[in-house]
């Protein structure tokens, strides 16, 4: 018992004495600087390793952007070629409308100064006074120079008496398109063995008289 004791305590005693015992390193410096290296390089070797992931990344995007904007691009001259197509089909048009221009503009030279001579007559015919009566009626056009006269109309009637006539030149001068309702002459004499009264008139034709049909838009 005793010599198992002692054997216990001896032990103690070198297992606390191994303890004790200060480390060295007996690898050569050269081994652990290569270590070193090594760990170096495979962080180094992992970085590189993201960076060209990174980089892939954003080629791979950089690329689906190319692709959509030249998607977009050739969609964008598809449809301009689409448009010149039509445009082409409407070439024309424009000829069309200046040959219409055109006429539109002869048609007002050749009738801006007309004037609708029956609606005239179709107004007279309305506003002719009681005992009066038109033998004949002639208008006598001439370009308008500004002075405010396109013509004259003269008219030649019957009438029973002289304030008729006066009547007359009065309706004369209501009526849009004349001025200066004149008489020219008044004699008196016989239908039969009834007075009456032979008379002439005239007016001044002014621009009021021109229809305006050609000269407006949409005419």
């Amino acid at each position: 018992m005793s010599a198992m004791t002692d054997l216990a305590a001896e032990t103690r005693l070198l297992g606390g004495g191994l303890e004790s015992l200060p480390k060295v390193n007996l690898l050569p410096p050269e081994i652990a600087e290569r270590a070193r290296f090594r760990r170096v390089q495979s962080g180094l070797a992992g970085a590189l390793v993201l960076a060209l992931a990174g980089t892939g990344l954003l080629y791979l995007s950089a690329t689906g952007a190319v692709g959509d904007a030249e998607t977009t691009l050739a969609s964008a001259e598809q449809t301009e070629s689409s448009l010149q197509r039509e445009k082409a089909q409407f070439a024309d048009v424009t000829a069309v409308y200046a040959r219409a221009a055109a006429a539109q503009q002869m048609l007002v030279q050749a009738m801006g100064s007309e004037v609708r001579y029956s609606r005239f007559l179709n107004d007279m015919s309305l506003s002719i006074p009681e005992g009066v009566w038109l033998t004949d009626v002639t208008f006598a056009q001439t370009p308008d120079d500004g002075t405010g006269t396109i013509g004259t109309v003269s008219f030649t009637g019957i009438a029973f008496e002289h304030d008729q006539v006066a009547n007359w030149l009065d309706a004369l001068s209501r009526q849009s398109g004349f001025a200066v309702p004149y008489l020219d002459s008044s004699e008196s004499t016989l239908i039969g063995q009834r007075p009456t009264v032979e008379w002439s008139t005239s007016v001044v034709l002014t621009p009021q008289a021109l229809s305006n049909r050609y000269t407006q838009t949409g005419s």
